[in-house]
């Protein structure tokens, strides 16, 4: 049995690639839109949401890639490794992720109570 291997087919691949650029080209239209929308805004939450939505896009784009490496795996067991490795790299990334948006927070709340951002009267 371990001889014995799945291929995924070619047509398969084909339909999940053209299916995974149609979501990325979603995603980079919102991810443009909730920018533009932002952009405006100065205060310690917007700041903090521009941030997250940094690294929300970043992490998007690295599942994109990942799905695109799947979808031209030509077996499972290539498949499997690719989204190990993805899982890996995310996990990694979600230690550096969680450390800026810490370091956000105590910048936002040291801004507040020095008083640089005030409320709009």
């Amino acid at each position: 049995m371990s001889g014995a291997r799945f291929e995924v087919p070619a047509e398969l691949r084909n339909m999940a690639e053209r299916a995974i650029e149609q979501t990325e080209k979603a995603f980079d239209v919102f991810f443009e839109v909730a920018n533009k929308s932002m952009a405006p805004f100065a205060h310690p939450g917007a700041e903090m949401s521009k941030k997250m939505l940094s690294l929300t896009e970043q992490n998007m784009k690295a599942a994109f890639d990942a799905a695109r490496k799947i979808a031209v795996a030509t077996d499972l067991q290539e498949a499997m490794q690719i989204q190990s490795e993805f899982l890996k790299n995310q996990f990694l990334n979600t230690r550096e992720q969680t450390k800026q948006i810490a370091e956000g927070v105590v910048s936002a709340a040291k801004d507040v109570t020095e008083g640089k951002f005030k409320a709009a009267s």
